[in-house]
């Protein structure tokens, strides 16, 4: 083996970690800036993970009965059996605190039903005949059609019978019989029933009196080659929307969207030219960043929200885990519940906003505290290297401040997982695309020494620096503000993030070691003003 190799096997790192620190009152623990390990919690409460197992594709519906909404979601194991992806529940009133429901629908009982396994579907209420409808997929590889649609009606939302009378196969109406997938029910203009179910690059539409009888309407586009999934078709005021989950395996493209139009043919109609009927919002309809998938929402007549999913991150350690979002690293399937308040604006457009729920759980304020800073004066960050340090997180935090920037192009971020030592931080950055746009860019920083063996055999000490841009979880893009200030308000719960600003940006990821660990707010040239810096935690 030649040095080099040698040079690999033999590199260690010698950055501290307060490992010890936390419960331990014989510690300085608020008054220490180096880094601590830590670790998520078995269960999520805000942003809903079971203790065991993750959550796929959420379903959610309000029950008028019960008057809640109740989420649906594939349950997922790390070692799923023959028959997987039972539906799962929860029920929520305000989309901040859950209660389990524990298995609502189980998988088939022998790898020979069509429903051995189950995919996303939907479900309703029928005032007609007093019945809860659950339409799902049932998935099969050992089947000649490996997808079709199923049913399954309930009294109560407990007991529910499964129809295996009834089913819609793909390949009887001229569809794949591999993609059949993801019926989706909504009540149209017409009064009847209709389901929006995925194929093959374009939707399948039916329609029904009575939620038995099914009727083929015909098809309509998919956007170019890129598979949708998880269609959510719902009408606000006075437009339609369809929200979508692009599946097309692009870190650019896979995301929530929507189309919009004033009438559910008109909405069809959209996917027929894309390019000429993006939503007009600069974004092409893109709601969130790639770490919040599948979303489909629920209306309880005066608010609606959005419930998708934040995939977990494997890797030896946290570092590996936020690093492990590449192109060439697919995000993993399934993790914890996020949900969004939708935001409807005047001229008809949507973005994601704070869960007015979700702010007031947070409600324990935290002392902050300025640990360290560099070109820091009293409010003003000024200086390429420019950053300010604030005191550790709790295992739940709410982060709201306001940064005003000085010029159009004044680039500025924020950095969770910060420390005083020499490691890894992961950064926020409000990344100046040209002088009217933003994006917000998921960054690796810092650098870490580790000791190694050069060429000569000697020991030394080298700096390991972050891998900088995370080209896989993408960006989020939007309008530079016009008076050039950022109201910003962070969510966490364990290593799920949820960043919000000015009303006009969603942006979710995945982040481990944020508990019990200092934040900064970071500038890179110019200047900027912080202000309004509060910390609450629950």
């Amino acid at each position: 083996m030649n040095l080099c190799g040698l040079c690999l096997l033999c590199t260690l790192s010698v950055s501290c970690s307060d490992d010890n620190y936390g419960p331990d009152p014989s510690r300085d623990w608020a008054g220490t800036t180096t880094s601590f390990t830590s670790n998520d919690e078995k269960g999520f409460s805000t942003y809903y993970n079971p203790a065991i197992g993750r959550c796929g594709d959420p379903m959610p519906f309000y029950d008028q009965k019960a008057k809640e909404f109740k989420v649906l979601y594939l349950q997922e194991y790390d070692n799923n059996g023959a028959c997987y992806h039972p539906f799962w529940g929860i029920s929520t009133k305000d989309g901040a605190h859950y209660q389990s429901l524990g298995e609502v629908l189980p998988t088939g009982t022998s790898t020979q039903e069509a429903d051995a396994s189950l995919g996303t579907g939907c479900a309703v209420y029928n005032e007609e005949d007093k019945l809860y409808y659950i339409y799902y997929t049932g998935h099969n590889v050992l089947l000649k059609n490996v997808e079709v649609v199923m049913r399954a009606t309930s009294p109560d939302f407990k007991t529910w019978t499964k129809d295996y009378t009834w089913m819609l196969r793909g390949a009887d109406y001229g569809y794949s019989t591999v993609d059949f997938r993801d019926p989706q029910v909504f009540k149209a203009e017409d009064g009847l029933w209709h389901m929006v179910i995925v194929s093959n690059l374009k939707f399948a539409e039916f329609k029904s009196s009575d939620l038995k009888t099914w009727e083929h309407v015909g098809q309509f586009p998919m956007i170019w080659d890129r598979m949708l999934e998880c269609p959510d078709i719902f009408q606000m005021g006075d437009y339609w929307y369809l929200v979508y989950s692009e599946g097309y395996r692009a870190a650019w493209s896979r995301k929530v969207k929507y189309m919009m139009a004033t009438s559910w043919e008109a909405l069809k109609a959209c996917f027929n030219d894309p390019g000429a009927n993006w939503p007009q919002d600069g974004k092409e309809g893109i709601l969130d960043s790639r770490a919040f998938y599948a979303g489909k929402t629920a209306s309880d007549g005066t608010d609606r929200y959005i419930w998708g999913w934040c995939p977990y991150r494997t890797g030896a350690t946290n570092d590996d885990k936020n690093v492990n979002v590449g192109a060439d690293s697919e995000p993993n399937w399934a993790g914890a519940l996020v949900c969004h308040k939708v935001v409807q604006h005047a001229d008809g457009t949507l973005t994601l906003g704070e869960v007015p729920a979700i702010k007031s759980k947070y409600n324990q304020a935290q002392t902050v505290s300025v640990m360290a800073s560099n070109g820091y004066d009293n409010g003003t960050l000024s200086g390429d290297s420019a950053y300010v340090l604030y005191n550790r997180l709790g295992t739940h935090n709410h982060i709201s401040l306001t940064v005003t920037t000085s010029n159009n192009w004044d680039k500025f971020g924020i950095s969770l997982v910060r420390s005083t030592d020499p490691e890894y931080y992961y950064t926020m950055i409000i990344n100046p695309e040209n002088e009217n746009w933003r994006k917000v860019n998921f960054e690796q920083e810092g650098y870490r020494i580790e000791q190694v063996i050069n060429q000569k055999g000697e020991i030394e000490n080298r700096k390991v620096y972050g891998k900088g841009f995370i080209a896989g979880i993408d960006g989020y893009g939007f309008a530079r503000p016009a008076d050039n200030v950022y109201k910003i308000d962070i969510y966490t719960d364990n290593s799920v993030m949820v960043m919000y600003i000015n009303d006009n940006v969603c942006y979710t990821n995945r982040i481990y070691g944020i508990q019990k660990n200092c934040w900064s707010v970071n500038n890179y040239g110019g200047s900027i003003t912080v202000s309004d810096v509060k910390v609450s935690q629950y």
